[in-house]
């Protein structure tokens, strides 16, 4: 569906109280008209309410539909690339946004940003995936690499690649991170084996694994803190 088929509609007076509002006071704005005037500036000539609750409604709420890969938001009616593209840079934005406080302090005194960013990037993520963040010896992080992307329930892990690319990097600490689009963090039984075999091989390397965080929609855990690692 392009975006051009959605119906026309003269909303320029809701949309310029709408505007107002915003400018007034955005916590104060439903989710539903954050989207309305977000797909407005991509549809300016259209009515756009009715949209953003169907959106709202297909993807369970902000968070989904933000996270939602270009095709899904497209699959939509009255989605089309204009729209859908508006939804992934207001996404893509505010990882950036959160992400950019984990680099502030060393990661391990500065919990809460981490928890933030990876909610922000993780918790309503359809696919799974694995991460690792790289941090240097003051626990500054320096790289944050996607290592493996999944199917709907499984990413493949190799040990190797993992002590490898923190070799190349020069790595002194590793905090391990994946998602469970199920929504429940809970650790599987390969979670904690995967974990305390990258824990071994980076070992006699001098490369310390802190944690594997284990992101989903309900929360996060972390094995470290289950006494798992």
């Amino acid at each position: 569906m392009l975006d051009a088929d959605a119906p026309v509609t003269d909303a320029k007076g809701h949309r310029a109280r709408l505007r107002a509002r915003l400018f007034a006071d955005a916590e104060g704005l439903h989710d539903h008209e954050l989207i309305e005037y977000l797909l407005a500036v991509a549809l300016p000539r259209q009515d756009t309410k009715d949209l953003a609750k169907r959106l709202l409604h297909e993807f369970g709420g902000i968070g989904g539909l933000l996270a939602a890969d270009a095709q899904s938001l497209m699959r939509v009616k009255g989605m089309g690339d204009v729209t859908a593209a508006a939804i992934k840079i207001a996404h893509a934005t505010s990882i950036r946004l959160v992400r950019a406080r984990t680099r502030e302090a060393p990661l391990l005194s500065n919990w809460q940003a981490l928890r933030d960013y990876l909610h922000a990037a993780l918790a309503h993520d359809t696919i799974e995936q694995f991460r690792v963040l790289h941090l240097n010896t003051r626990n500054m992080l320096i790289r944050d690499e996607q290592m493996s992307r999944g199917t709907i329930d499984e990413a493949a892990v190799h040990v190797r690649e993992v002590i490898k690319r923190a070799l190349e990097i020069g790595s002194a600490a590793l905090i391990l991170v994946h998602n469970h689009p199920s929504g429940d963090p809970s650790p599987s039984r390969a979670d904690i084996d995967i974990t305390r075999a990258i824990v071994a091989a980076g070992k006699p390397l001098n490369i310390t694994v802190h944690d594997h965080i284990i992101v989903g929609a309900a929360g996060q855990v972390s094995l470290r803190a289950k006494g798992l690692i």
